[in-house]
């Protein structure tokens, strides 16, 4: 075939694998062109610029003033929207339309100070708030301005000439005794208290409290509730049956229903393969099988190549197969890890090399069966058919164990989520709004409120409001004992007066002089007095 470009050439397909009434085609035509015409990405230079960098020594104290004035800036911004309340935020967005905010961490990173000393004490706060962030999911703001008390007491103190190594010592080892006292305060949270946790984290916002709540209740406790743009002004909540995985058709022709572009099969059977699948010709005892039986077939592997998927795809469109191809979720060993999930809630077996199983010698005894089978564009779900129930549960227990095991937050939140599918059940929540802008806060309101609902019943709840911190000031006293040395001491004491700036600034917030909030309090609890 001629061209201007070069000369194309048509590979002929292989012959037929077996011959029934319907065919099995291999091997579909391939256009590939000619070696000359290979395109190869150009390479681009880059260069490297170091910019000269300020030294500070703090001779004069100014270095440790600046640094403290970045601090606060951080601080006294985020600090408004704390408490019930409290004032929300408007954030400029180069792209788009700017947001209004009540979140503290989301404030936070939006600051960003002119001095560059001031910066680098703004980002220090910062990433105690993205800290706390990541390990609760709220009370971010309260973190910060507990940062801010025990940056302010202790800059008054290093003034004085106090060794500044041994109080951050003190401040380390009283901060670890309360963080045992609060869980020792703490109580285990109720299902009737679910709705009331969730809406004082939303702003006292039951409308979000109670669709939270309700989430939870369907799932479990332990279940994963996930969070969707709406498309209307209302919240909305449905519960997704079964296991599902972020990963969609890989070809748009595996289509069963072209209306709504998605791949639905009844009384399925599923292939898992834990590698790549290279060769059409290892898939013919399995695809013949499935001709023979008339039943639909699921592929989950690594990936596909082009020439394996083509003839997947045209086998597809001729009738002759009932089937459709993903890719497995996950990378690494946590694909792995999602393959043999699948393969516990469908009763069938990995394939993969490392135990001796090869595709090419694989028959209809690996295979795995669903009740039924959706695959978007972008989602798989995957509906077991309730015979492996004592197999599912013993993988259940197996990733508690896991769970157990682990100290990284991360990891915990992915083995909760395999947990959760496994289990058969997703809860997504659709957050409403009539604007952009609205939705957009009203979605990090129901994010920081379910956060604090699943801390809550993963750790227990305290009183709210400061009065818990405040508290613990009179935990402080036996603390100081154990402690080696005065300037240790000191570091607790900075702590104890920390402890106090959290409930001064709600009350400040709603309008309250903080003094007599504090008072009030402790009435009941002379000790707790900073």
């Amino acid at each position: 075939m001629a061209s201007p470009f070069g000369t194309c050439r048509l590979n002929k397909p292989a012959p037929a694998a077996f011959a029934t009434n319907k065919t099995l085609l291999l091997s579909p035509p391939v256009v590939s062109l000619p070696r000359q015409m290979k395109m190869r990405p150009q390479r681009k230079c880059r260069f490297t610029v170091n910019a000269a960098k300020e030294l500070h020594f703090n001779k004069d104290g100014s270095a440790i003033r600046k640094l403290q004035n970045g601090v606060n800036k951080l601080a006294d911004l985020v600090g408004v929207t704390l408490g019930p309340k409290g004032r929300n935020v408007v954030l400029e967005s180069k792209y788009g339309s700017p947001k209004i905010v009540n979140d503290g961490v989301t404030v936070a990173k939006e600051v960003e100070l002119e001095d560059p000393v001031e910066n680098i004490g703004a980002k220090l706060v910062r990433q105690a708030a993205a800290k706390t962030n990541d390990l609760a999911g709220d009370g971010t703001t309260t973190s910060v301005v507990l940062a801010q008390g025990m940056i302010t007491e202790g800059v008054k103190i290093v003034a004085a000439g106090a060794n500044p190594v041994q109080i951050t010592r003190g401040i380390e080892k009283t901060a670890k005794a309360l963080v045992n006292e609060l869980q020792k305060m703490s109580k285990e949270v109720e299902d009737s208290e679910l709705a009331d946790v969730a809406a004082v984290s939303a702003g006292n916002n039951y409308e979000i409290g109670n669709i939270i709540a309700e989430a939870m209740s369907k799932v479990g406790r332990q279940g994963v509730v996930t969070l969707e743009e709406g498309k209307s002004a209302e919240n909305n909540l449905y519960v997704v049956e079964g296991m599902q995985f972020d990963r969609g058709y890989i070809s748009p022709y595996f289509v069963t229903d072209s209306e709504k572009m998605i791949v639905e099969y009844e009384n399925c059977k599923l292939l898992l393969v834990d590698k790549k699948i290279n060769n059409a010709r290892d898939l013919i005892t399995i695809l013949e099988d499935a001709i023979r039986g008339g039943y639909p077939i699921l592929i989950v592997a690594e990936d596909i190549e082009q020439e394996a998927l083509a003839t997947l795809v045209v086998n597809r469109l001729r009738g002759a197969l009932k089937i459709a191809a993903i890719k497995a979720p996950g990378f690494g060993e946590r694909k792995s890890q999602y393959l043999d999930d699948i393969a516990t809630l469908t009763g069938g077996t990995v394939i993969r090399d490392e135990v001796g199983l090869s595709l090419e010698k694989a028959d209809n005894e690996v295979l795995g069966t669903a009740a039924k089978i959706v695959v978007t564009k972008d989602s798989t779900t995957i509906v077991g058919d309730g015979t492996t129930q004592e197999e599912v549960n013993k993988r259940v227990m197996q990733i508690k164990n896991q769970i157990e095991a682990t100290d990284q937050e991360y990891e915990r939140e992915k083995l909760n989520e395999r947990i959760a599918k496994l289990s058969g059940g997703v809860a997504v929540i659709q957050v409403g709004a009539q604007t952009e802008t609205e939705l957009k806060e009203k979605k990090l309101r129901v994010e920081d409120a379910l956060n604090a609902t699943k801390a809550a019943v993963e750790e227990g709840i305290v009183v709210g409001g400061g009065c818990t911190l405040l508290r613990l000031a009179s935990k402080v006293d036996a603390i100081v004992e154990t402690l080696e040395n005065d300037e240790q001491r000191v570091g607790a004491e900075i702590v104890r007066k920390s402890l106090s700036y959290p409930l001064k600034l709600i009350a400040k917030n709603a309008g309250v002089n903080g003094s007599v909030v504090i008072e009030k309090v402790c009435v009941q609890n002379l000790s707790c007095m900073p």
